[in-house]
């Protein structure tokens, strides 16, 4: 008997994810890959994504936290997760 994975998620949303965070844009995060970089390797990377989450085995990298002006003086701190994160995030929220 073939054991399958424990969360079904089809591959398809893997890829409308990564059209969804594509349209907001977005920064690197701490792995310092942006959507140029991430695109080289496209179709392994959203594979790599897809058999993590598919199997449990996916963990968040941490953020990386950059200091933003406030409109009132002084700053603060804006978390920036990287383009692999954002597009599991968006697979969860699918």
């Amino acid at each position: 008997m073939q054991e399958s994975k424990p969360y079904k998620i089809p591959k398809k949303v893997v890829k409308e994810a990564y059209r969804r965070v594509k349209v907001n844009k977005g920064s690197a995060g701490i792995d310092g890959m942006d959507f140029e970089e991430f695109e080289k390797h496209l179709k392994n990377n959203l594979y790599k994504i897809w058999n993590r989450m598919s199997s449990g085995s996916y963990f968040p990298s941490p953020v990386l936290a950059v200091e933003i002006p406030k409109k009132a003086g002084g700053t603060r701190r804006l978390g920036i997760p990287t383009i692999h994160d954002r597009i599991a995030q968006m697979v969860a929220k699918m």
